[in-house]
């Protein structure tokens, strides 16, 4: 079966692979239709590992991806063949401790498309367990489906920042996930969210939504927007989503007395991180990783119309052309938020 394999870092291939599709009894063989292309792929194209996930061995990429069910195991009863999909690309153990307790995005045993060395989906057909496969309200398109993923991103870090509605809030970072953290946590009930970055096409596609206030910082210093925003108090949370070591000069600055700091973004480097300057405001430090027990409730804001993701696919490539949407990503145009693959 054709798909998009990397072979090793800067060396990718759209060949033939063997995969398994054998569908068990409570699985779902499913074709894929739309695959967005996620910083993680291209880091892995770019860089060859993130963190001690090392790329040793060709991986098939992609974990964004919505499809249409084209077989069902014999145990399976909430989809039928013709429903269309996205996936929760992590498959937990459902035994570990980790998932009983509902954490099951930290189970050391989790098995993650496109995370070395499990291969993703960037290939004509996956096969999937039925309980972490969604199916898609009519009014959810294939586009919107493959961006569930990365929005559950965003609502993991709103359900861990403890929104209470009227809440300020800063991003920093408006790459896709600034964004979609930015969205969240509007829809979470913040009244207006700050978003900082230093590309200004990025900040001007977030800023096209009503509730964001984007923050250039080649031209302000964030610190003084949000001293004068705030009449020197500070934001109720801070998400930290660019992972940029930087970041953390003077962050505990943006946050009030008692709020919280939210940590998205994965540094490739250790951070200086001011001790006393959060225990000074006692402020809340929340991590994520990934998201648990949130994929229903993104997709279900994408269906009611409340968080629109529509305006951030500023690319779509076919298959036959996948690799050129990989070299598109990594080439970091200021103008894209958001690329996806049509495998059709």
């Amino acid at each position: 079966m054709r798909a998009l394999v990397l072979e090793e870092r800067l060396k990718l291939s759209l060949r033939d692979i063997d995969l398994p599709l054998e569908v068990g009894p409570r699985d779902v063989k499913i074709a894929i239709h739309t695959v967005g292309v996620c910083g993680s792929d291209v880091h892995y194209y770019t860089h060859g590992r993130i963190g001690p996930f090392v790329v040793n061995a060709p991986m098939v990429l992609g974990h964004e991806a919505a499809g249409t069910v084209v077989e069902i195991g014999s145990a399976v009863k909430s989809l039928k063949v013709g429903d269309r999909v996205c996936m929760e690309p992590g498959i937990p153990d459902l035994n570990s401790r980790a998932s009983k307790l509902g954490l099951y995005n930290v189970d050391p045993s989790v098995v993650f498309w496109a995370t070395p060395p499990v291969h993703g989906c960037l290939t004509p057909f996956v096969v999937f367990p039925e309980a972490f496969t969604f199916k898609l309200p009519d009014n959810v398109s294939f586009a919107e489906g493959a961006m569930v993923e990365p929005f559950a991103v965003g609502m993991q870090a709103a359900a861990k920042a403890k929104i209470v509605p009227g809440d300020t809030a800063l991003v920093i970072g408006a790459g896709p996930i600034g964004i979609m953290v930015a969205l969240a946590a509007l829809a979470g009930g913040c009244s207006r969210v700050y978003v900082s970055d230093l590309v200004a096409e990025k900040l001007d596609i977030a800023g096209r939504y009503d509730g964001i206030i984007p923050v250039n910082v080649r031209e302000k210093k964030i610190a003084d927007v949000i001293a004068n925003e705030t009449e020197g108090w500070g934001v109720d949370i801070v998400f930290e989503a660019s992972g940029s070591p930087r970041a953390y000069e003077g962050i505990f600055g943006l946050v009030r007395p008692g709020g919280a700091l939210v940590l998205v973004g994965m540094p490739v480097e250790p951070v200086h991180f001011d001790v006393v300057g959060a225990q000074a405001k006692e402020v809340r430090i929340e991590t994520i990783f990934r998201y648990a027990n949130v994929f229903d409730r993104a997709l279900a804001l994408i269906a009611s119309g409340k968080v629109d993701l529509k305006p951030l696919v500023t690319g779509v490539y076919p298959f036959a052309e996948s690799i050129a949407a990989f070299e598109r990503a990594a080439s970091a145009n200021p103008n894209d938020v958001k690329l996806q693959i049509l495998m059709e």
